[in-house]
């Protein structure tokens, strides 16, 4: 009986195994049905359009702009020094203040080179009245020797003599002109126009011409240059840009987002960088508002013209493939085809096409990551402010791109 009962519960058992893994299969059964089904409903909805933004392709004036880092650098820079020996008296200038050429900075103590001064004023005096004498005794004894009275030997000697005294006549002169130089220098003035910096020497210190650190520095930052280094490549252009006409500068901030100062380009350097394959340039700003500061890093934008009528896409439409450089266009029917197109230059936010595109024709900005030749795509127009900003970052990757070889 026991041994009955045991063949049952195994057979029982046993049936309810069979039947879970029967259910277990039917399951999966239904569920890759399901995942057929699935798939085949995706692979249908394949069909369905790609949602993209596109834009035109316009004809418009594009200015050509270089861009390049530079640096502020002042017009003119001297430091004042004291051209005489003396003690320093006085300081005449607040550190920071505007002068002028002229505009008194310091004063040596006078008083030795007005001893000197009148000095020179006497011994001039003194020889000029030996002069005057000598020159009345030279009228006579020519007179006298006219009649025969004396010996022309005599007559000859008071002529030297007259002669010498109008040689230290006029070296007296000159040492009264150089004490008044020197009294002149002991007022120390601004050599130029500009801003001055901070005071060096203090009043009571002996100053000499010779001292290492001077007085204090002035520096002209109106107007200001600006210093600032392109690619030897783009040397041809610039070059060629110049010989047409004088060239249009901006100073942009660090970040490239608001305009400084707008100068002219004023010389090419005589050499290329061979450490950097660069070539600097020397731009002038006028700076009435000191928006620009010596040592100032800042971004140059040399202008080189304009040019008409260029076909232009926004940057971001631009894409990169083994191939080149394409778009993806969207013709009547709305399917996407890439399209080969040579880029002349990217603008800020704009590419410039020299190849590869009509006016009018349709091309994808947004999206362009999920289409594949021939795909259906559902359009819409482009957001203006939206594209401006993604073209501009595009553009800087692909101008970054172009100057070294790489792929953005």
């Amino acid at each position: 009986m026991t041994r009955t009962l045991t063949r049952l519960c195994h057979r029982r058992f046993r049936d309810l195994c069979l039947a879970g893994v029967a259910l277990l299969a039917a399951a999966g059964c239904g569920g890759a049905k399901g995942q057929d089904s699935k798939i085949g409903r995706d692979e249908r909805g394949g069909a369905r359009p790609a949602p993209v933004v596109t834009t035109k392709v316009e004809a418009r004036d594009v200015p050509m702009f270089l861009d390049g880092l530079g640096t502020v650098t002042a017009f003119k820079t001297v430091t004042v020094r004291s051209l005489v020996d003396g003690r320093l008296d006085s300081v005449a200038f607040r550190e920071g203040q505007a002068v002028k050429r002229g505009t008194l900075l310091a004063q040596v103590d006078p008083r030795p080179y007005m001893v000197q001064l009148h000095q020179a004023e006497a011994a001039l005096a003194r020889d000029g009245a030996q002069l005057q004498g000598n020159k009345v005794d030279l009228d006579r004894y020519s007179a006298v020797g006219k009649a025969k009275l004396i010996a022309q030997q005599q007559v000859d000697d008071q002529g030297a003599l007259v002669g010498q005294l109008e040689g230290s006549v006029r070296a007296d002169r000159a040492l009264v002109d150089q004490a008044k130089l020197m009294l002149d220098y002991a007022r120390i003035r601004s050599p130029i126009d500009g801003i001055t910096g901070v005071r060096l020497v203090d009043p009571g210190n002996l100053v000499h011409p010779s001292d290492a650190t001077g007085i204090v520095v002035v520096t002209q930052i109106d107007p200001i240059a600006v210093l600032f280094t392109l690619p030897q490549d783009d040397l041809p252009r610039v070059t060629s840009a110049m010989g047409e006409g004088k060239l249009s500068v901006q100073a942009l901030s660090r970040d490239g987002t608001s305009v400084l100062a707008t100068g002219e380009l004023a010389l090419i350097d005589n050499q290329i960088n061979v450490a950097t394959a660069t070539i600097r340039l020397k731009a002038v700003f006028a700076n009435p508002k000191h928006a620009l500061w010596p040592n100032q890093f800042v971004k140059a934008r040399l202008l080189l013209g304009t040019r008409k009528g260029a076909l232009v896409v926004p940057a971001v439409a631009i894409q990169n493939g083994p191939q080149g450089t394409f778009v993806y266009g969207v013709d009547g029917a709305n399917k996407a085809t890439p399209r080969p197109v040579e880029v002349a230059t990217i603008q800020n936010d704009l590419a410039v096409i020299s190849k590869g595109l009509g006016t009018g024709d349709t091309v994808v900005t947004e999206g362009q990551f999920q289409l594949k030749p021939g795909a259906l795509v559902e359009a819409r127009a482009s957001d203006k402010g939206s594209a401006a900003s993604e073209g501009a970052r595009k553009g800087r990757r692909l101008a970054e791109s172009n100057q070294s070889g790489r792929q953005p």
